[in-house]
């Protein structure tokens, strides 16, 4: 069901910092920071050859990023995305063997323009697991 791995997410304390030091140490290519309110994320994302990390900052009080770094000042990994050709056949067989979508169980639009839903990290071993229709 589960496609290839589209990214993973990496929660910062310092968005510019961490995107000058993947640039300039690393010298990777790193997009612009782009604001997603409907998440409480500002992210950044850097382009690899077979994928992509995403780099992620709180936007507002209320951002579920704020309460990560609170725990992990330092910052971490918060995520990881794999891509699914059919998100509602997706989330109906997740939710068939009961594994847990958090939210309302709908899909929201993602970072890059296309549906996605998160899936409870207790369910997967700890891990948070984003799904992106593609």
């Amino acid at each position: 069901m589960i496609g290839r791995l589209n990214h993973v997410a990496i929660a910062v304390p310092d968005l510019e910092a961490a995107a000058t030091q993947y640039r300039d140490a690393l010298g990777a290519k790193v997009g612009d920071p782009q604001d997603e309110p409907d998440h409480g994320v500002t992210v950044v994302f850097i382009e690899l050859p077979n994928t992509k990390i995403e780099l992620l900052y709180p936007l507002g009080e209320n951002s579920p990023i704020k309460g990560f770094l609170d725990k992990n000042p330092s910052g971490g990994i918060h995520h990881v995305c794999y891509e699914v050709e059919d998100i509602i056949a997706a989330r109906d067989h997740l939710k068939a063997t009961g594994a847990r979508v958090l939210g309302n169980g709908e899909p929201k639009i993602g970072a890059h323009g296309k549906p996605v839903l998160f899936l409870h990290p207790k369910d997967f071993n700890g891990c948070l697991i984003e799904l992106e229709q593609v």
